[in-house]
Protein backbone atom coordinates (compact mmCIF):
# COMPACT_ATOMS: atom_id res chain seq x y z
CA UNK A 1 0.00 0.00 0.00
CA UNK A 2 2.96 2.10 0.56
CA UNK A 3 3.95 1.79 -3.02
CA UNK A 4 0.55 2.81 -4.34
CA UNK A 5 0.49 5.92 -2.65
CA UNK A 6 4.29 6.87 -3.62
CA UNK A 7 3.47 6.22 -7.55
CA UNK A 8 -0.15 7.67 -7.42
CA UNK A 9 1.80 10.50 -5.50
CA UNK A 10 5.36 10.89 -7.87
CA UNK A 11 3.37 10.46 -10.76
CA UNK A 12 0.36 13.25 -9.85
CA UNK A 13 -2.71 10.62 -10.28
CA UNK A 14 -4.84 11.39 -7.35
CA UNK A 15 -7.06 13.84 -9.74
CA UNK A 16 -7.27 10.75 -12.34
CA UNK A 17 -8.30 8.21 -9.55
CA UNK A 18 -10.83 10.19 -8.42
CA UNK A 19 -12.47 10.99 -11.60
CA UNK A 20 -12.06 7.02 -12.14
CA UNK A 21 -14.41 6.54 -8.46
CA UNK A 22 -16.81 9.36 -9.89
CA UNK A 23 -17.37 7.20 -13.21
CA UNK A 24 -17.57 3.79 -11.25
CA UNK A 25 -19.74 4.96 -8.98
CA UNK A 26 -23.39 3.98 -9.09
CA UNK A 27 -26.66 6.42 -9.25
CA UNK A 28 -29.06 4.94 -7.85
CA UNK A 29 -32.68 6.40 -6.95
CA UNK A 30 -33.70 9.04 -4.61
CA UNK A 31 -37.11 10.51 -5.65
CA UNK A 32 -38.21 10.51 -2.17
CA UNK A 33 -35.72 13.46 -1.67
CA UNK A 34 -37.16 15.63 -4.61
CA UNK A 35 -41.24 15.51 -3.03
CA UNK A 36 -42.11 18.62 -2.83
CA UNK A 37 -43.13 18.30 0.71
CA UNK A 38 -39.30 17.52 1.24
CA UNK A 39 -37.71 20.51 -0.46
CA UNK A 40 -37.39 22.78 3.27
CA UNK A 41 -35.67 19.33 4.43
CA UNK A 42 -32.53 19.77 2.20
CA UNK A 43 -29.92 22.19 2.84
CA UNK A 44 -28.53 21.41 -0.47
CA UNK A 45 -30.52 20.65 -3.93
CA UNK A 46 -28.42 17.87 -5.22
CA UNK A 47 -27.36 16.35 -2.19
CA UNK A 48 -29.93 13.85 -1.86
CA UNK A 49 -30.17 10.11 0.10
CA UNK A 50 -30.72 7.01 -2.32
CA UNK A 51 -34.14 5.74 -1.51
CA UNK A 52 -32.73 2.41 -0.41
CA UNK A 53 -30.20 3.28 1.94
CA UNK A 54 -32.14 6.19 3.41
CA UNK A 55 -33.15 6.41 6.83
CA UNK A 56 -36.73 6.64 7.97
CA UNK A 57 -37.92 8.58 10.68
CA UNK A 58 -40.37 6.34 12.62
CA UNK A 59 -42.56 8.36 14.78
CA UNK A 60 -43.74 11.61 12.13
CA UNK A 61 -46.05 11.88 9.51
CA UNK A 62 -43.29 12.60 7.21
CA UNK A 63 -40.73 10.26 7.53
CA UNK A 64 -38.04 11.78 5.49
CA UNK A 65 -34.58 13.00 7.13
CA UNK A 66 -31.83 13.72 4.57
CA UNK A 67 -29.36 11.04 6.38
CA UNK A 68 -28.26 7.64 4.74
CA UNK A 69 -27.89 4.43 6.81
CA UNK A 70 -24.12 3.04 5.65
CA UNK A 71 -23.76 -0.81 6.08
CA UNK A 72 -20.04 -2.23 6.01
CA UNK A 73 -20.70 -5.59 6.55
CA UNK A 74 -17.30 -7.04 7.15
CA UNK A 75 -16.04 -4.42 9.16
CA UNK A 76 -19.04 -4.18 11.65
CA UNK A 77 -19.74 -0.71 11.08
CA UNK A 78 -22.96 1.25 10.44
CA UNK A 79 -22.70 5.13 9.75
CA UNK A 80 -25.49 7.35 9.69
CA UNK A 81 -24.52 9.84 6.93
CA UNK A 82 -26.62 13.09 7.33
CA UNK A 83 -25.95 16.68 6.74
CA UNK A 84 -25.84 19.51 9.06
CA UNK A 85 -29.20 20.22 10.75
CA UNK A 86 -31.23 22.92 8.97
CA UNK A 87 -33.65 25.05 11.80
CA UNK A 88 -36.68 23.21 10.78
CA UNK A 89 -34.92 19.77 10.89
CA UNK A 90 -32.97 19.73 14.29
CA UNK A 91 -36.02 18.01 16.04
CA UNK A 92 -36.27 15.85 12.94
CA UNK A 93 -32.02 14.53 13.80
CA UNK A 94 -33.03 14.81 17.21
CA UNK A 95 -35.83 11.84 16.73
CA UNK A 96 -33.56 9.49 14.41
CA UNK A 97 -30.40 9.79 17.07
CA UNK A 98 -33.48 8.44 19.54
CA UNK A 99 -34.80 5.84 17.33
CA UNK A 100 -31.68 4.31 15.91
CA UNK A 101 -30.38 4.20 19.43
CA UNK A 102 -26.95 6.12 18.48
CA UNK A 103 -24.67 6.86 20.99
CA UNK A 104 -22.49 9.12 19.38
CA UNK A 105 -22.64 12.38 17.40
CA UNK A 106 -19.76 13.20 15.10
CA UNK A 107 -19.95 16.74 13.63
CA UNK A 108 -16.80 17.66 11.42
CA UNK A 109 -17.89 21.15 10.66
CA UNK A 110 -18.30 24.72 12.35
CA UNK A 111 -21.80 26.20 12.61
CA UNK A 112 -20.61 29.22 10.72
CA UNK A 113 -17.60 28.80 8.35
CA UNK A 114 -16.29 31.52 6.30
CA UNK A 115 -19.69 33.76 6.97
CA UNK A 116 -22.16 31.15 5.77
CA UNK A 117 -24.03 29.23 7.75
CA UNK A 118 -23.28 25.29 7.32
CA UNK A 119 -25.24 23.59 10.66
CA UNK A 120 -27.63 24.98 12.75
CA UNK A 121 -26.79 25.21 16.54
CA UNK A 122 -28.51 21.96 17.78
CA UNK A 123 -27.11 21.13 21.16
CA UNK A 124 -27.71 23.81 24.11
CA UNK A 125 -24.34 25.95 24.81
CA UNK A 126 -23.21 25.82 28.59
CA UNK A 127 -25.01 29.68 28.83
CA UNK A 128 -28.39 27.75 28.32
CA UNK A 129 -27.77 23.98 29.40
CA UNK A 130 -31.09 22.84 27.74
CA UNK A 131 -32.95 22.75 24.36
CA UNK A 132 -36.35 21.33 23.73
CA UNK A 133 -37.83 20.37 20.62
CA UNK A 134 -41.33 20.18 20.66
CA UNK A 135 -42.38 19.19 17.28
CA UNK A 136 -40.47 15.81 18.54
CA UNK A 137 -41.28 15.69 22.34
CA UNK A 138 -37.36 15.87 22.59
CA UNK A 139 -35.25 17.40 25.46
CA UNK A 140 -31.40 18.02 25.08
CA UNK A 141 -29.23 19.36 28.29
CA UNK A 142 -25.81 19.73 28.43
CA UNK A 143 -23.93 17.55 31.14
CA UNK A 144 -20.16 18.79 30.41
CA UNK A 145 -17.92 19.92 27.85
CA UNK A 146 -13.96 19.58 27.44
CA UNK A 147 -12.32 21.76 24.40
CA UNK A 148 -9.05 21.08 22.94
CA UNK A 149 -7.47 23.36 20.48
CA UNK A 150 -9.02 21.75 17.40
CA UNK A 151 -12.19 19.36 18.81
CA UNK A 152 -14.30 19.70 22.07
CA UNK A 153 -16.17 16.79 23.46
CA UNK A 154 -19.31 17.37 24.92
CA UNK A 155 -21.49 14.62 27.14
CA UNK A 156 -25.21 15.52 26.28
CA UNK A 157 -28.44 13.79 27.98
CA UNK A 158 -31.40 13.43 25.47
CA UNK A 159 -34.57 12.93 27.20
CA UNK A 160 -38.25 11.88 25.36
CA UNK A 161 -40.32 14.09 27.43
CA UNK A 162 -43.19 11.80 26.87
CA UNK A 163 -41.82 9.01 28.75
CA UNK A 164 -39.55 10.68 30.64
CA UNK A 165 -36.35 8.54 29.52
CA UNK A 166 -33.14 9.67 29.42
CA UNK A 167 -29.70 8.91 27.12
CA UNK A 168 -26.28 9.88 27.61
CA UNK A 169 -25.12 10.74 23.94
CA UNK A 170 -21.40 12.29 23.12
CA UNK A 171 -20.94 14.41 20.61
CA UNK A 172 -17.00 14.58 19.19
CA UNK A 173 -17.31 18.04 17.34
CA UNK A 174 -14.07 18.60 14.69
CA UNK A 175 -13.94 22.77 14.71
CA UNK A 176 -10.86 22.93 12.53
CA UNK A 177 -11.03 20.72 9.69
CA UNK A 178 -11.70 23.13 6.35
CA UNK A 179 -14.02 23.59 3.92
CA UNK A 180 -13.26 21.34 0.95
CA UNK A 181 -10.32 20.53 2.57
CA UNK A 182 -8.24 18.38 4.91
CA UNK A 183 -7.09 18.31 8.67
CA UNK A 184 -4.27 19.67 9.47
CA UNK A 185 -1.95 16.26 9.51
CA UNK A 186 -2.87 12.69 9.53
CA UNK A 187 -1.95 12.47 13.43
CA UNK A 188 -4.44 15.03 14.56
CA UNK A 189 -7.17 13.31 12.54
CA UNK A 190 -6.62 9.99 14.05
CA UNK A 191 -5.69 11.04 17.48
CA UNK A 192 -9.12 12.85 17.01
CA UNK A 193 -10.53 9.45 15.49
CA UNK A 194 -9.21 7.19 18.18
CA UNK A 195 -10.94 9.40 20.57
CA UNK A 196 -14.02 8.67 19.24
CA UNK A 197 -13.49 4.91 19.06
CA UNK A 198 -12.19 4.59 22.84
CA UNK A 199 -15.85 5.78 23.71
CA UNK A 200 -16.89 2.49 22.12
CA UNK A 201 -20.05 4.44 20.35
CA UNK A 202 -18.54 3.59 17.15
CA UNK A 203 -18.77 -0.48 18.11
CA UNK A 204 -21.94 -3.19 17.89
CA UNK A 205 -23.43 -2.76 21.27
CA UNK A 206 -24.86 1.01 20.01
CA UNK A 207 -27.33 1.77 17.06
CA UNK A 208 -25.02 3.51 14.38
CA UNK A 209 -23.14 6.45 15.14
CA UNK A 210 -24.03 9.63 13.18
CA UNK A 211 -21.86 11.47 11.31
CA UNK A 212 -22.36 15.25 9.60
CA UNK A 213 -20.08 17.66 8.25
CA UNK A 214 -22.50 20.81 6.15
CA UNK A 215 -24.01 17.96 2.88
CA UNK A 216 -22.56 14.91 4.82
CA UNK A 217 -20.54 13.72 2.07
CA UNK A 218 -17.25 15.02 1.78
CA UNK A 219 -15.63 15.35 5.34
CA UNK A 220 -18.29 12.44 6.84
CA UNK A 221 -17.20 10.19 3.90
CA UNK A 222 -13.32 10.81 4.70
CA UNK A 223 -13.89 10.25 8.10
CA UNK A 224 -16.27 7.04 7.68
CA UNK A 225 -13.52 5.50 5.06
CA UNK A 226 -10.56 5.92 7.12
CA UNK A 227 -12.28 4.39 9.99
CA UNK A 228 -13.62 1.37 8.17
CA UNK A 229 -10.23 0.63 6.68
CA UNK A 230 -8.56 0.56 9.68
CA UNK A 231 -11.01 -1.85 11.13
CA UNK A 232 -10.41 -3.98 8.04
CA UNK A 233 -7.28 -4.34 8.73
CA UNK A 234 -7.32 -4.97 12.15
CA UNK A 235 -9.26 -7.61 11.61
CA UNK A 236 -7.22 -9.65 8.17
CA UNK A 237 -3.99 -8.36 9.82
CA UNK A 238 -2.63 -7.76 6.04
CA UNK A 239 -2.88 -3.92 5.42
CA UNK A 240 -2.20 -4.93 1.95
CA UNK A 241 -5.53 -6.92 1.39
CA UNK A 242 -7.48 -3.10 2.27
CA UNK A 243 -8.37 -1.86 -1.83
CA UNK A 244 -9.12 2.06 0.00
CA UNK A 245 -10.88 2.83 -3.67
CA UNK A 246 -12.82 -0.53 -4.00
CA UNK A 247 -14.15 0.11 -0.46
CA UNK A 248 -15.21 4.20 -1.24
CA UNK A 249 -16.85 2.35 -3.77
CA UNK A 250 -18.59 0.10 -1.83
CA UNK A 251 -19.83 2.96 0.59
CA UNK A 252 -21.20 5.36 -2.50
CA UNK A 253 -23.49 2.74 -2.97
CA UNK A 254 -25.16 4.07 -0.28
CA UNK A 255 -24.71 7.87 -0.31
CA UNK A 256 -23.66 9.73 -2.94
CA UNK A 257 -20.27 11.49 -3.65
CA UNK A 258 -18.42 10.33 -1.10
CA UNK A 259 -15.10 12.59 -0.40
CA UNK A 260 -15.56 15.69 -2.83
CA UNK A 261 -11.76 16.28 -3.65
CA UNK A 262 -8.77 14.58 -5.06
CA UNK A 263 -7.29 16.29 -1.95
CA UNK A 264 -9.39 14.14 0.60
CA UNK A 265 -8.91 11.24 -1.24
CA UNK A 266 -5.04 11.79 -0.82
CA UNK A 267 -5.49 12.59 2.46
CA UNK A 268 -7.45 9.34 3.21
CA UNK A 269 -4.64 7.38 1.73
CA UNK A 270 -2.36 9.13 4.23
CA UNK A 271 -4.29 8.45 7.38
CA UNK A 272 -4.76 5.09 6.58
CA UNK A 273 -1.24 4.26 5.99
CA UNK A 274 -0.30 6.21 9.51
CA UNK A 275 -3.26 4.60 11.33
CA UNK A 276 -1.70 0.99 9.71
CA UNK A 277 1.16 1.49 12.01
CA UNK A 278 -0.46 1.33 15.05
CA UNK A 279 -3.15 -1.36 13.99
CA UNK A 280 -0.17 -3.44 13.17
CA UNK A 281 1.69 -3.07 16.34
CA UNK A 282 3.30 0.31 16.90
CA UNK A 283 1.89 1.58 20.14
CA UNK A 284 3.95 3.99 20.55
CA UNK A 285 2.61 5.94 17.25
CA UNK A 286 -0.67 7.08 19.13
CA UNK A 287 1.11 9.22 21.47
CA UNK A 288 3.08 10.29 18.54
CA UNK A 289 -0.07 11.64 17.32
CA UNK A 290 -1.06 13.10 20.42
CA UNK A 291 2.04 15.08 20.84
CA UNK A 292 2.39 16.14 17.04
CA UNK A 293 -1.49 17.13 17.30
CA UNK A 294 -1.31 19.18 20.19
CA UNK A 295 -4.44 19.15 21.45
CA UNK A 296 -3.78 20.67 24.77
CA UNK A 297 -2.91 23.70 23.36
CA UNK A 298 -5.58 26.91 23.23
CA UNK A 299 -7.75 27.27 20.61
CA UNK A 300 -7.83 30.07 18.65
CA UNK A 301 -10.79 31.74 19.14
CA UNK A 302 -12.84 33.49 15.97
CA UNK A 303 -14.69 36.33 16.34
CA UNK A 304 -18.59 35.26 15.25
CA UNK A 305 -20.15 37.09 12.69
CA UNK A 306 -23.56 38.30 13.27
CA UNK A 307 -25.03 35.81 11.22
CA UNK A 308 -24.30 32.89 13.80
CA UNK A 309 -27.24 34.63 15.98
CA UNK A 310 -29.78 33.55 13.30
CA UNK A 311 -28.51 29.87 12.72
CA UNK A 312 -29.62 28.66 15.94
CA UNK A 313 -32.37 25.91 16.21
CA UNK A 314 -35.43 27.32 17.43
CA UNK A 315 -35.87 25.80 21.03
CA UNK A 316 -39.50 25.77 22.87
CA UNK A 317 -41.77 26.03 19.38
CA UNK A 318 -42.49 23.98 16.45
CA UNK A 319 -39.86 23.23 13.82
CA UNK A 320 -42.18 21.83 11.27
CA UNK A 321 -43.60 22.91 8.11
CA UNK A 322 -44.82 26.24 9.07
CA UNK A 323 -41.43 27.27 9.11
CA UNK A 324 -40.14 26.12 5.93
CA UNK A 325 -40.10 28.97 3.43
CA UNK A 326 -37.30 30.76 5.64
CA UNK A 327 -34.77 27.64 5.28
CA UNK A 328 -32.62 28.98 2.39
CA UNK A 329 -29.43 29.45 4.37
CA UNK A 330 -27.61 26.87 3.92
CA UNK A 331 -25.73 26.93 0.69
CA UNK A 332 -24.08 28.87 -2.26
CA UNK A 333 -24.43 28.72 -6.01
CA UNK A 334 -21.74 27.56 -7.15
CA UNK A 335 -18.94 29.77 -8.38
CA UNK A 336 -19.41 29.34 -11.68
CA UNK A 337 -23.15 30.61 -11.08
CA UNK A 338 -24.88 27.64 -13.06
CA UNK A 339 -27.38 25.85 -10.89
CA UNK A 340 -29.43 24.12 -13.07
CA UNK A 341 -33.28 23.88 -11.94
CA UNK A 342 -34.11 20.44 -10.56
CA UNK A 343 -31.67 18.55 -12.45
CA UNK A 344 -30.78 14.92 -11.94
CA UNK A 345 -28.36 14.55 -9.34
CA UNK A 346 -25.17 13.42 -11.20
CA UNK A 347 -21.87 12.49 -9.52
CA UNK A 348 -19.95 14.56 -11.99
CA UNK A 349 -21.93 17.48 -10.13
CA UNK A 350 -20.99 16.63 -6.96
CA UNK A 351 -17.42 16.43 -7.02
CA UNK A 352 -14.02 16.04 -9.14
CA UNK A 353 -13.69 18.25 -12.46
CA UNK A 354 -15.53 21.67 -10.86
CA UNK A 355 -13.79 20.84 -7.39
CA UNK A 356 -10.82 23.39 -7.94
CA UNK A 357 -13.26 26.17 -8.43
CA UNK A 358 -14.93 26.05 -4.81
CA UNK A 359 -13.75 27.29 -1.93
CA UNK A 360 -16.23 25.73 0.86
CA UNK A 361 -16.73 22.26 1.30
CA UNK A 362 -20.27 20.81 1.09
CA UNK A 363 -21.11 23.59 -0.62
CA UNK A 364 -22.34 22.59 -3.93
CA UNK A 365 -25.15 24.66 -5.15
CA UNK A 366 -27.61 26.81 -3.87
CA UNK A 367 -29.90 25.43 -1.31
CA UNK A 368 -33.45 24.75 -1.13
CA UNK A 369 -34.30 27.40 -3.75
CA UNK A 370 -36.45 26.07 -6.67
CA UNK A 371 -39.88 25.76 -6.09
CA UNK A 372 -40.96 22.57 -8.12
CA UNK A 373 -44.39 21.50 -9.07
CA UNK A 374 -44.99 17.77 -7.67
CA UNK A 375 -45.59 16.58 -11.20
CA UNK A 376 -42.53 17.56 -12.37
CA UNK A 377 -40.60 16.38 -8.98
CA UNK A 378 -42.18 12.90 -9.83
CA UNK A 379 -42.78 13.07 -13.88
CA UNK A 380 -39.23 12.45 -14.66
CA UNK A 381 -39.41 9.10 -12.24
CA UNK A 382 -40.18 6.71 -15.24
CA UNK A 383 -37.17 8.03 -17.37
CA UNK A 384 -34.68 7.95 -13.99
CA UNK A 385 -35.87 4.26 -13.44
CA UNK A 386 -35.12 3.28 -16.96
CA UNK A 387 -31.25 4.62 -16.68
CA UNK A 388 -31.27 2.88 -13.51
CA UNK A 389 -32.23 -0.72 -14.40
CA UNK A 390 -29.09 -0.84 -15.16
CA UNK A 391 -27.55 -1.14 -11.92
CA UNK A 392 -28.50 -4.04 -9.94
CA UNK A 393 -26.32 -2.89 -6.84
CA UNK A 394 -29.18 -0.39 -5.79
Amino acid sequence: MDQEFEDIDSEGRWQKLYSEIRNQSHECSYKVAKYPENRTRNRYRDVSPFDHSRVKLESTENDYINASLVVMEEAQRSYILTQGPLKNTCGHFWLMIWEQKTKAVIMLNRVIEKGSEKCAQYWPTADEREMAFRDTRLLVRLSSEDTKSYYTTRVLELQNINTGEKREIYHFHYTTWPDFGVPESPASFLNFLFKVRESGALGVDHGPAVVHCSAGIGRSGTFSLVDTCLVLMDKRKDPSSVDIKGILLNMRKYRMGLIQTPDQLRFSYMAVLEGAKFIMGDSSVQNRWRELSREDQAPVVESPPSSQLQSRCPPEQFNGSQRGSQQEEGGEYRQDGKVPMQSPCKEQDLDGSTTHKRRREDSISKSTTAKTPQSKSRSNDSERKRKRAKTSDC
